[in-house]
């Protein structure tokens, strides 16, 4: 404000903007408030002295993130302080960059039209306070020297502060604190000895170690170090191969051919030595046969009607196909759960509820974290799908243990019966795979893992479930919860958390020790080479799997003869190539005490080379023609008649098919687990349409077979020579020809569960309708060159180059027409052998006249009626040749005609039976 020459006073113009320093640097220290700026916060104003115009009223600070404020000491003089709005922590940040802004009181006591200053940067860097003392990296050091030596180093010890700065964060010194020992340290840790250690006057040191840093702040807490002395002489194997190279299909390998144990001359009471092939990373716990679950079973033996819960996601097992699965691995197909997962299996799939007698059985790796759960883990339960939560019976892990729930319903049995039956084990939480099965003969109920039974540690009664009209869910994964009091929507609980594989259940029929042990059975494992020859002192064990073996013995040669004959084998086939580690633990016993040295234990690998693989390959003819007729057939059309499937390996000579004999074939030929044959373009329509194999196709063979509009799947382990002759069999079937014109197919086949796959062999198939296309059919069916496809010599001898144009359009009614002409034939034969015999020959010319134009060399039937009159029998021949014509006519089936025909004489119907065969010589080659 400002005063006239008259006394008046008025507001000054604010005309100016603030000023200040560009930038500014600063310090703080933490945990304090106050920042020392360099220059310190000033802000000027041209307009001063003049009130509020030149007179400063804050400082702002853009960025939200930065934890400080500016505030105005004096706004005459434009003095600010920064300050910081918390504690700063230089753990946290030690710097912090930010734009500072003066703002003046403007013209007013309003603060109106203020100005601002430009923006300035500020920096400010956080000193460190030494608030944290060092601490050692491990709780504990142990290393070993052998006596004698004075050694440089002989180990390393460290420790570390959480300080931010240099000066405080860093380890500057360290400090044996056992006084009168043989070692020293030093500035970085390194442990050495002072003087030569004698094993016989000390075999063990036991030293403390502090560190300080360089604010000389000391550890809170001093580390043991403990220093073994060993002898010159050191304990342990001696001529172990780190790496053993095995070639699949060469049975056995010696693992440690020289090797032998070292105890410097130390008397033993016992020795055992312990080895273990680790193969947890090769699909589901070893080298197994990857045979789908279903012909893993039949090639075991086990009883039918079980069902896979797990099966491979398709068409016709959808509620597989948001599970998440583990493929990779050797095509194991593993289904990993993480506890937000969970399938439901349908209705059609499972009876409702299980009788007094079944089996359930399931591969486990229980994780993926340790330790318990108070949550339960549901592997599989059959539960209440609404309106109540009832489980009637479940499979579910709860803190390492496996328990397995049954309740009875009161129309099985009214009274107090056991219900619940739990196992504690340490497979179920060792995070390893395992594979389990229960079998229940209730009120017994038996649990196998690995092939070892248990029984039930605890086993709790319960009534049994009252009846209702209410259906029932069978989940996997978890637990469904329908509604009741407590909860309004029905939903999963109780997730199950890792990984499942082959998931089975068999109502009605328990299954064997004796197929348990060979669902479960590894191909590969260790052996002990010529076992007879083993010294009778020597005690050894291994376990189901044979993948961890236990010697023990008194002699320490016969030890050292008993673990050179120690092997590896694998009896695959095709075993998955890579890495199999070995561990090999020893614990040697003296004469009054437990230990008297220690043998290092010993790390080794089983390098498994790649197998030469498989080469599946399917030839045959890729493109039939039919009429359309040949599809209504209640037998349809035969798709892959001529169909060759082959496996070879690099190190086997392919040889042509026709030409090989059949032992070399034998020798060659690899087992398949399935085919399938895959519908391309739009899917059958299952009222029209069908793919059709006789179940008599699969008798004396292990094979089963699925159908759908899809295609048709053959599975099973077993010959290709039988596969072959079962989709040789495959039909195809259409009540609708007329608006068929092609269909399109693909066959695959599979050995070893899709781990190694066949070629994809298309086949098309068209549909003739008119007469043009029939006189050119025999020319289309006919196999391309270059294709080697097998026929039978009658069938080569009967093709015959072209045929009469007149042929009609429907075969099937031509045959009808035949077996009609051959009676009405026999019936005037009868009827005029009364006649005169000047009749007869008038009646055979005008018969015989127009055949002539016939060329009837190929066929058989007489047609003189006077002839088949003096010789009946010889009429009945023919008339059997005939119907063995048409048997053997197999394609010909179809009923249905569109030619209508007016009368005909009796010399048409013998004409056009004339034409049928010429017609089927000439076009039918299947």
């Amino acid at each position: 404000m400002e005063i006239n020459k008259q006394g008046a006073s008025y507001f000054a113009v604010n005309k100016h903007k603030p000023w200040i320093e560009t930038s500014y640097h600063g310090v703080i220290t933490e945990n304090t408030d106050i920042v020392m700026l360099d220059p310190p916060l000033v802000a000027l104003d041209k307009d001063a002295p003049i009130p509020y115009a030149g007179e400063i009223c804050a400082f702002n600070i853009h960025g939200l993130e930065a934890p400080f404020e500016a505030v105005v000491l004096n706004g005459t003089s434009g003095e600010g302080q920064l300050r910081a709005r918390r504690l700063i922590d230089c753990e946290l940040q030690k710097e912090y960059t930010f734009i500072i802004q003066a703002h003046d009181c403007g013209s007013g006591p309003g603060g109106t039209e203020g100005k601002k200053s430009h923006k300035a940067v500020v920096h400010i860097q956080v000193n460190d306070v030494n608030e944290f003392a060092p601490v050692f990296r491990e709780p504990h050091y142990r290393a070993a020297v052998t006596e004698g030596k004075i050694y440089d180093t002989i180990m390393q010890v460290e420790a570390t502060d959480q300080d931010c700065s240099p000066q405080y964060s860093q380890i500057c010194n360290y400090q044996i604190t056992t006084s009168n020992t043989p070692f020293a340290i030093d500035r970085n840790g390194n442990i050495r000895n002072t003087e030569k250690l004698n094993y016989d006057r000390q075999q063990q040191y036991e030293i403390l170690v502090t560190a300080w840093d360089c604010g000389q702040k000391r550890a809170l807490h001093n580390v043991p170090v403990r220093i073994d002395v060993k002898p010159v002489c050191k304990p342990g194997w001696q001529g172990s191969n780190k790496q053993v190279d095995y070639e699949p299909g060469t049975g056995s390998k010696q693992l440690f051919p020289k090797m032998h144990l070292e105890t410097c001359g130390g008397p033993l009471s016992s020795v055992r030595t312990t080895v273990e092939l680790q193969t947890s990373h090769i699909g589901k716990g070893c080298d197994r046969e990857t045979y789908s679950e279903k012909s893993l079973q039949k090639l075991c033996g086990a009883s039918s009607g079980s069902t896979d819960l797990l099966p491979a996601p398709s068409p016709a097992t959808n509620w597989t196909v948001n599970l998440v699965s583990d493929s990779g691995r050797d095509s194991d197909l593993i289904f990993r759960f993480d506890g937000h997962q969970a399938a439901k299996i349908p209705d059609r799939v499972v009876l409702q509820n299980l009788t007094d007698q079944f089996t359930i059985a399931t591969w486990m790796k229980h994780g993926p974290s340790p330790g318990l759960r108070a949550e339960k883990e549901t592997l599989l339960c059959n539960s209440d799908k609404t309106e109540m939560n009832r489980h009637h019976y479940s499979l579910y892990v709860h803190n390492c243990r496996l328990v397995f729930l049954l309740r009875r319903d009161f129309t099985q049995v009214d009274t107090f019966r056991p219900a619940e039956f739990h196992w504690k084990l340490e497979q179920i939480c060792d995070k390893e795979w395992h594979y389990y099965v229960i079998n229940v003969e209730f009120p017994v109920v038996t649990l196998y893992v690995d092939g070892v039974t248990y029984d039930p540690y605890l086993v709790t009664d319960d009534w049994p479930i009252h009846p209702s009209q209410i259906d029932m869910q069978l989940t996997v994964g978890a637990c469904w919860q329908g509604n009741d009091d407590e909860v309004t929507k029905p939903r999963f609980t109780q997730y199950f958390r890792g990984s499942l594989s082959g998931l089975t259940i068999r109502p009605g029929k328990i299954e064997s020790q004796k197929v348990i042990s060979c669902l479960q059975a590894c191909k590969e494992g260790l052996d002990i080479n010529s076992l007879e020859s083993l010294d009778k002192s020597i005690k050894f064990h291994f376990n189901p799997a044979q993948s961890i073996l236990v010697m023990e013995g008194d002699d320490l040669g016969n030890i050292n003869a008993a673990v050179r004959k120690v092997s590896y084998i694998n009896s695959r086939q095709f075993p998955t190539p890579g890495i199999r580690r070995l561990h090999i633990s020893t614990l040697v016993q003296c004469f009054g005490e437990d230990t008297c040295i220690t043998i290092p234990d010993i790390d080794a690998v089983v390098m498994v080379q790649q197998p030469s693989e498989p080469r599946i390959t399917i030839t045959g003819v890729e493109k039939l023609s039919w009429l359309a007729a040949d599809f209504r057939s209640s037998e349809g059309i035969a798709l892959f008649q001529d169909v060759h499937i082959i496996s070879t390996t690099p190190a086997e000579e392919p040889r042509p098919t026709p030409t090989r004999r059949p032992g070399v074939l034998e020798e060659i030929i690899h087992n398949l687990d399935y085919c399938d044959v895959l519908v391309l373009g739009e899917e059958l329509d299952p009222q029209f349409e069908a793919l059709q194999l006789q179940q008599g196709a699969l008798l004396r063979k292990h094979l089963d077979v699925t159908n759908s509009t899809s295609g048709m799947s053959i599975y099973g382990v077993d010959s290709m020579s039988n596969y072959e002759q079962v989709i040789r069999q495959v039909r195809y079937y259409s009540r609708q020809p007329k608006s068929l014109l092609e269909r399109r197919f693909r066959l695959t086949c599979s050995e070893l569960n899709g781990r190694y796959t066949s070629n994809e062999f298309s086949l098309e198939v068209k549909a003739m309708h008119n007469s043009e296309d029939e006189d050119h059919i025999s020319h289309i069916i006919a196999p391309p060159q270059y294709m080697q496809v097998a026929h039978h010599p009658s069938m080569l001898q009967e093709l015959f180059p072209s045929h009469s144009s007149d042929v009609p359009n429907a075969a099937t009614v031509l045959i009808v027409m035949c077996i009609a002409a051959l009676v009405v034939v026999a019936v005037l034969g009868i009827y005029r052998i009364h006649l005169t015999h000047q009749q007869e020959m008038k009646l055979a010319e005008s018969i015989k006249e127009p055949d002539e134009t016939w060329n009837d060399s190929a066929l058989t039937i007489t047609v003189n009626p006077m002839e088949a009159a003096e010789d009946g029998s010889d009429e009945e021949e023919d008339e059997e040749e005939e119907e063995e014509r048409d048997d053997d006519d197999d394609d010909i089936t179809s009923v249905e005609s569109d030619d209508s025909e007016e009368e005909m004489d009796d010399q048409l119907p013998r004409v056009q039976c004339k034409t049928v065969q010429k017609w089927d010589k000439t076009t039918i080659s299947y």
